[in-house]
């Protein structure tokens, strides 16, 4: 019995806590990390290729028409006679085209 009690008072080694804190780093890597950069590195890619009549959509919200691109910086069109210019970085997505519905009622893709 003093055996048992002995053998449960005893420290796990070292090497343990560090394959613990290892397969922690590891899940919060795959679950966390690499999923944030390939958005990154998606949206870097959409900002590159951003042209003039693109739709796109702002992270406040505003819907509006690329008109000219520069280095950093987008102008897009907002309404008639309105720009404005924002960064790329401010860009959230390119606007989906909504299908168009036929006088027959079918949707046709645009």
């Amino acid at each position: 019995m003093y055996l048992f009690l002995a053998q449960a008072a005893q420290k796990p080694p070292m090497s343990a806590h560090f394959v613990f804190i290892g397969l922690i780093f590891l899940i919060f890597y795959l679950l966390i990390i690499k999923p944030q950069k390939q958005k990154q590195s998606e949206h870097k890619k959409m900002a590159q290729s951003l042209k003039k009549n693109d739709e796109i959509i702002t992270m406040g919200g505003i819907h509006g028409t690329v008109l000219n691109v520069k280095d950093k910086i987008v102008v897009l069109r907002i309404a008639d006679n309105v720009k404005i210019e924002i960064q790329t970085n401010a860009i959230a997505g390119l606007r989906k085209s909504k299908p168009e519905v036929s006088s027959e009622g079918i949707e046709t893709k645009a």
